[in-house]
């Protein structure tokens, strides 16, 4: 009997019990859908964020309060410390023969308008003038702020291009008036269109002058972010260690303390989210994988099932001349087809949510290839461990206790 035979044997087979078999499906279903979902949404995850830390480049590296921090303990200590001072700029610039441009960032949510029309939840940052070299920020009308504009804290803003569209349509913002915490700026320049991830808009910014902001909307404890590039990539390492004994000696830390600030890039920042996310995904995956763990349970029963209710017709089969290894070989069929079945409607489901995850959350996520092989995989195998058992009693039954069973 040739393989393809055997084959349609076993799809009729299954065809014959439509019900037990989509029964049986269930948990494969479940697991594999499960586990594209969560590979799909956790490779997305780190695309994204991959793609935003991207705007800092390879040279760039930040100072901030915290640091990388990843818990509880390390956080409430953390909040002890104290905030990072304007003053920090000029003493790295001064003190870091390693570093090229330093730049301060200090930020809040607010709200803008422009006559009758406002929007809320409004990123507005307070800038250093040469910060737009340090980030990905490009001009697509106008211009960024002069030093000489923030050294004179002048009411100027550079604006998203969400701003532009909802506050002026139909206009040119450059020249107009806009009201930020119901202060009035002046538009001298718009950004070009970054796009949307995780519901966030990276158009809805507004960067205005660091001592205009400070004036206008600072607090006595404001925290800032220093942005500092290194003069070279491979001066990167003498660059952060540079700016480190600056700031150490400046915020009077002793020698044997731990810094009371941090410092990192882009790629540590990334080393640390994709430690977390593959504990994440083991933990996740591992759930999804007792749904398949209970489908290959299930196929099991339902082929021992199978088995039992055939017994007479695995005899007659005997009896004409099958062998035990095309007996074998249909019921693994059975098996593999049930499960195969299972993983390609599974894989099809965590598609359908890989898409419905893109547009609530607006990430960039696409269907890991890794994800889908290892589904295809995992549901063949999962098939076929779970149906030797059923296959082999299939296979060794005696064609004369076969035919006598009733």
């Amino acid at each position: 009997m040739i393989i393809w035979e055997i084959f349609k044997m076993a799809l009729s087979a299954l065809r014959a019990n439509k019900l037990r078999t989509s029964l049986t499906l269930l948990g494969i279903i479940i697991g594999v859908s499960s586990v594209i979902t969560i590979v799909s949404a956790l490779e997305g995850l780190s695309q994204s964020i991959e793609g935003e830390l991207a705007v800092l480049g390879p040279t760039t590296f930040i100072v901030d309060r915290f640091g990388l921090i990843t818990g509880h303990d390390a956080f409430m200590e953390a909040l002890k410390r104290k905030p990072l001072k304007y003053e920090y700029v000029k003493a790295i610039e001064d003190g870091c023969t390693d570093c090229g441009k330093v730049a301060a960032l200090s930020y809040r949510n607010g709200e803008v308008k422009y006559g009758s029309r406002k929007l809320k939840r409004v990123f507005i940052g307070g800038a250093s003038a040469n910060i737009i070299s340090l980030v990905d920020m490009q001009v697509d009308q106008g211009r960024f702020f002069y030093p000489e504009e923030d050294k004179s804290r002048s009411r100027v803003a550079f604006v998203g291009a969400t701003i532009a569209e909802e506050l002026y349509p139909g206009m040119d913002p450059i020249g107009k008036e806009i009201k930020v915490n119901n202060i009035r700026y002046q538009i001298i320049g718009i950004a070009k269109k970054k796009g949307s991830s995780f519901n966030e808009n990276h158009d809805k910014i507004i960067y205005v002058p660091y001592f205009s902001f400070k004036r206008d909307f600072g607090g006595p404890r404001d925290n800032i972010n220093i942005y500092v590039e290194a003069v070279s990539l491979d001066r990167m390492n003498e660059a952060m260690d540079e700016t480190r004994v600056v700031l150490r000696g400046i915020r009077k830390v002793p020698y044997k303390k731990d810094d009371d600030f941090g410092i990192f890039t882009a790629e540590a920042i990334m080393a640390v989210i994709n430690d977390v996310t593959k504990y994440i995904r083991f933990g996740l995956v591992g759930i999804s994988s007792i749904a398949l763990v209970v489908g290959g349970i299930i196929i099991m029963n339902i082929m021992m099932v199978s088995v039992t209710e055939r017994t007479r017709e695995i005899g007659i089969r005997k009896s004409i001349g099958a062998k035990r290894k095309n007996i074998l070989m249909q019921f693994l069929f059975e098996s593999l087809v049930l499960s195969l079945s299972g993983g390609i409607i599974g894989i099809s489901i965590g598609v359908i949510l890989g898409n419905i995850l893109i547009h609530l959350i607006k990430m960039n996520m696409t269907p890991s290839i890794f994800a889908i092989v290892t589904g295809l995989i995992i549901s063949s195998s999962v098939g076929l461990f779970f149906g030797i058992y059923p296959a082999m009693k299939a296979a060794r039954l005696q064609p004369v206790k076969a035919l006598s069973f009733e």
